[in-house]
């Protein structure tokens, strides 16, 4: 489902999911609501100050042991809702699943 404008396909959730932001270091910590999300980013309503997030770079924490974890850039605040683009391992921003199936259709086959 598209909504917002958004050029990647989401998923609201329809339970609050918990989940929590850390910062690169490990420094902070904020615990934080999955309101939708996608395989590019996210919208997540944050629990306490914000300031912490002015690091543009954090990890979304899954799971409560950390094993399943996002590497994250914000990318807009408005109140104690966020934005984040989802990070790949070799620093470029995950691309929205449509412009993925774009480019592997273009591709010819043999």
């Amino acid at each position: 489902m598209k909504f917002d404008g958004r050029k990647a396909l989401r998923v609201r959730m329809d339970h609050k999911l918990s989940v929590n932001l850390m910062g690169s270091d490990g420094t902070w910590r904020r615990s934080c609501v999955l309101l939708d999300v996608s395989q590019s980013g996210a919208k997540i309503e944050v629990e306490g100050t914000l300031d912490v997030l002015q690091a543009k770079e954090f990890f979304m924490l899954l799971s409560s042991t950390g094993l399943a974890y996002r590497r994250c850039e914000l990318v807009w605040i408005d109140g104690t809702t966020a934005g984040v683009h989802f990070i790949s391992a070799d620093g470029k921003k995950r691309p929205a699943i449509g412009k993925a199936m774009t480019a592997q259709n273009s591709v010819p086959s043999r």
